[in-house]
């Protein structure tokens, strides 16, 4: 039995939706389908989930909803009515949405996650009405009726592991597709709370997991998982065969295509994942695997970049000796509840890298003032933007010079780094960098690796 995920591009129109239905129809053994919201059409347009949020922010500000409604509305009627679904099949569709701004929440963000969520709940009723209606018997699946939990956390929810349970018992007997709606689960109360952004994944390897699929597909818009962005290597090189390690580091570092948080549930399951394009469905795409099913064919598998960091740099003489500084910090980070990444040091400094997609600048301003008043630093600094390389690769464990020949071409192009730190796993080695240096560091590095073998 196969999980299948479809994202958003897959989801975005009519002919899109076509093609998902051909590639369900084609395999009796893609049982659950797990979908996403419809995504953009073409560059400039715009995805249902951000129309939703739309909709939540015009709710809570009293403004006037009625185009945004009808925007909404209109997304799903243009994908029915390319399959020529009758008008009163979405009446149901179009009282949800309705209904939405009607509803009490217990606070802004759970109305905020359950607007958000809708795009996601919506669609996968419509497609269980379209699969239905062009001969594959579908049926729409509720995360409520089969029991998906997750944490109070209202707009970042975490997955309670003790559902696996309860999802366990799905029937799968029947001949229907299962149609289950990503991106979100109920809390104990019984309010949506979504996942973070492209937590449809998340959904999809749950599923997987609870239900021991053979395998989880997930289908997006590329054939393969590149060794680095192609747009800053022209035809990158094609990873088919990765790690879950490796891809886990590589989506916390800038791959977009697969969340990172989702490798979890399949290492516990140890459920192999393929990635898979929607308009090439053929193509054999990337497999995500244990450690022990990948031949090793490079130092390196892939590179990573992203400049959603920050830094907080402190300088103090002889902080190395002073038991409990380092506590001392964590303490104030605790205190206005911000998470860190890194914490690289020396001797006499300290680097605390922060995801500053998660902090306001009012948490930034305490943070430090609190930092400087109880830690007195000689030196404290905030970097507001820090680039972040991430250089991944099974095959970097215990290899002599992995290091020179990730550093080397970075010296011949006059690239300087602010930092270098390699994970006690040997899979990984982390780069500091200039964020508008960051593209130009990539190319050298694999330029050197890949291209010169």
């Amino acid at each position: 039995m196969k999980v299948s995920k479809f994202g958003g591009s897959s989801l975005a129109d009519g002919h899109q939706l076509q093609r998902v239905f051909n590639i369900v129809n084609a395999d009796s053994n893609r049982k659950i389908i797990v979908v996403s919201a419809p995504g953009k059409r073409f560059t400039d347009d715009i995805k249902v989930t951000d129309l939703l949020i739309k909709y939540a922010e015009a709710t809570i500000n009293d403004q006037n909803t009625e185009t945004i409604i009808s925007d909404i509305k209109q997304r799903y009627h243009d994908i029915a009515y390319h399959f020529g679904l009758p008008q009163e099949s979405l009446t149901d569709i179009d009282q949800q949405i309705d209904h939405l701004a009607k509803k009490h929440y217990r606070s802004f963000d759970y109305l905020f996650a359950a607007f958000a969520a809708h795009g996601e709940y919506l669609n996968a009723q419509l497609i269980a009405k379209v699969f239905t209606y062009l001969g594959l018997p579908a049926r729409f699946i509720d995360p409520k009726q089969i029991g998906l939990l997750v944490d109070d956390n209202a707009r970042s929810a975490t997955f309670n592991t003790q559902s696996y349970e309860t999802i366990a018992k799905l029937d799968l007997s029947t001949s229907e597709r299962l149609i289950i709606p990503g991106f979100f689960g109920y809390t104990n109360n019984g309010d949506m709370a979504t996942f973070s952004r492209g937590g449809s994944d998340i959904t999809g390897a749950i599923m997987a997991r609870a239900l021991s699929a053979d395998l989880y597909e997930n289908f997006t818009d590329v054939s393969a998982i590149y060794a680095v962005n192609p747009n800053i290597i022209t035809h990158p090189a094609a990873i088919h065969q990765m790690t879950y390690d490796e891809m886990r580091e590589l989506s916390y570092a800038g791959f977009a295509v697969f969340h990172d948080e989702a490798i979890i549930p399949a290492i516990q399951g140890g459920i192999r994942i393929n990635i898979k394009n929607t308009n090439d469905p053929d193509a054999p795409g990337t497999f995500i695997v244990p450690p022990t099913e990948v031949q090793e064919t490079r130092p390196v598998t892939g590179i990573a970049n992203s400049n959603r960091f920050a830094a907080l740099y402190l300088h103090r003489y002889l902080l190395n000796k002073e038991v409990g500084f380092t506590l001392r910090i964590l303490e104030i980070l605790k205190r206005h509840n911000i998470s860190y990444e890194h914490m690289p040091s020396g001797i006499d400094d300290l680097t605390i890298i922060f995801d500053k997609t998660n902090l306001s600048q009012d948490k930034v301003d305490a943070m430090l003032a609190d930092i400087a008043a109880d830690i007195r630093p000689d030196t404290l600094k905030w970097l507001p933007s820090y680039g972040i390389i991430m250089i991944v690769g099974e095959g970097m464990r215990n290899r002599i010079g992995a290091l020179t020949e990730i550093v080397t071409p970075l010296k011949e192009n006059g690239i300087s780094l602010q930092m270098v730190n390699q994970g006690a796993s040997e899979i990984s080695i982390m780069l500091g960098i200039q964020p508008d240096l960051a593209d130009s560091a990539v190319k050298a590095i694999y330029n050197n690796i890949f291209k010169i073998e």
